[in-house]
């Protein structure tokens, strides 16, 4: 199968009437819900174009949840397939070494 670009955004929602904000905002979740690791690249693009959509910034601080934790299934997921097992800015821990505090010893 051939991987959309990035980017992609479906004809048909490019055809129909813009969606209320309730409808995108029911969308974003159910792209929250139902994101596979198969298919996290093409939903984060198209999650991005649906917070675009929206008009107020109330509407956007609605979707922050939904968008945040999309970031985060993307995020996890790619260290997953290089197959990196740290999350940036945590250090594993040697055996028998204890992590130092600034100011304590």
């Amino acid at each position: 199968m051939a991987k959309a670009p990035d980017g992609f955004v479906s004809l048909k929602s490019l055809k129909q009437a813009p969606p209320s904000s309730r409808d995108t905002l029911a969308l974003l979740r159910r792209i929250y819900f139902e994101t596979t690791r198969q298919t996290i690249e093409h939903d984060f693009a198209h999650a991005i174009e649906l917070l675009k959509s929206l008009d107020t910034e109330e509407e956007r601080e609605k979707a922050t949840a939904y968008m945040h934790g999309i970031s985060e299934l993307r995020k996890e997921w790619a260290a997953k397939a290089k197959g990196q097992t740290e999350v940036k800015g945590q250090r594993s821990k040697v055996k028998g070494q204890r992590s130092r505090v600034k100011g304590k010893v």
